[in-house]
């Protein structure tokens, strides 16, 4: 339970967090920043990280002249390709171990697989865009045993546009005086928004008529 309430304080207040770490480490920021969207990405363990809001906040700090926008852009691109292919091998050389272990709940895998079944690989992209969803993406990717060809192609455009849209977003709009003033609010806007397509996709499996022989 501590360890919940630390995550959940580390999520909600990452702007302070990110500021002090800057102020503390400097350019090795970009380190912390890179471990983060890879672990995220690319450890099927790890899928409780905070990917949109570090992201958009990394953008508000580049802003502010803090950080470098295009080296930033440059280096969380890397490390979301770089975890995807991680979290691919895993899948592809480790998968059935890692499910019958009970490591990951199954509920997650399943959920997974069923947008795999709903939209094949654009899932890649899909799930770039949902916490949790672009953690077991690729893994499940890497079970199925997709192509690594056809995997990276989804994994590139999905990176690009995840990174770029809330990077630059809060480069752009991180700083407006009236986002300033409520930047926790935004956060937990962006977190809810980002959550509710699992969310509705939850609800519309557990309301789905269940089919009698």
């Amino acid at each position: 339970m501590d360890l919940i309430l630390l995550l959940v304080d580390f999520i909600l207040h990452f702007d302070e967090h990110l500021r002090q770490i800057i102020l503390n480490y400097g350019t090795l920021t970009y380190l912390f920043l890179f471990l983060i969207i890879f672990c995220e990405t690319g450890l099927v363990v790890t899928p409780f990280l905070p990917g949109d809001s570090l992201l958009f906040a990394a953008g508000a700090f580049a802003a502010a002249g803090s950080l470098e926008v295009g080296l930033l852009f440059a280096l969380l691109f890397a490390a979301a390709v770089l975890g995807d292919s991680c979290n691919y091998g895993i899948g592809r050389t480790l998968g059935q171990r890692v499910t019958d272990s009970n490591v990951i709940k199954s509920e997650h895998i399943e959920k997974t697989h069923r947008y795999f079944e709903k939209y094949g690989g654009k899932t890649l992209i899909i799930a770039r865009f949902a916490p949790f969803l672009r953690t077991f993406a690729p893994f499940v990717a890497g079970v199925g045993r997709m192509t690594y060809r056809r995997f990276l192609s989804f994994s590139l455009a999905g990176g690009f546009l995840w990174i770029g849209l809330f990077t630059f977003g809060g480069y752009f709009f991180g700083n407006l005086p009236v986002i300033k003033e409520n930047f926790k609010l935004i956060i937990l806007g962006v977190i809810v928004v980002s959550l509710l397509p699992s969310v509705i996709e939850l609800l519309r499996h557990r309301l789905k008529p269940v089919k009698t022989p």
